[in-house]
């Protein structure tokens, strides 16, 4: 620190209300914001590229599709191996975590748009794997799903 306020940062940014200066000069909003000039996951990324930035949306659209998609199947058959099975519901719940983490911090970048993308990942995710519109129901009572996914 220097003086009265934080390294890279004038003093009104420390307090939290103005946007905060890395070194590179890209603007680290504290607030949602509009627009395609951005930083998402990674270090200049997607940058000032419009172009980029749709592929950044789509790439959270995706990830948050995944998430859902992940949490809502059963990929293990009943009657498996335990450690197998084991194995397998922990790797799934491994790539999981990893996914919801980079979710959370793509909507970190206070991106307006990438925050809406990634509730409308979630939403259509959860309609298509989730919810009783697409899943497949057993003869015996009609209310209780024989597989997920």
């Amino acid at each position: 620190m220097n003086g009265d306020h934080m390294h890279g940062m004038s003093p009104a940014a420390s307090n939290g209300t103005a946007p905060m200066f890395h070194r590179h000069r890209m603007m680290m909003h504290m607030t949602f914001f509009w627009g395609t000039r951005s930083e998402i996951l990674f270090s200049g990324w997607p940058g000032s590229d419009t172009g980029m930035y749709c592929v950044a949306l789509v790439f959270v659209f995706a990830l948050s599709v995944t998430l859902e998609w992940l949490s809502h199947c059963n990929m293990v058959k009943v009657g498996s191996n335990r450690v197998g099975s084991g194995l397998i519901q922990t790797l799934i719940h491994a790539i999981r975590v990893g996914l919801a983490y980079m979710v959370m911090l793509a909507v970190m970048s206070f991106n307006a748009g990438v925050f809406f993308v990634a509730v409308a990942g979630h939403a259509l995710g959860f309609f298509i794997f989730g919810s009783r519109a697409f899943k497949k129901t057993s003869g015996k009572n009609s209310d209780v799903p024989a597989m997920h996914c």
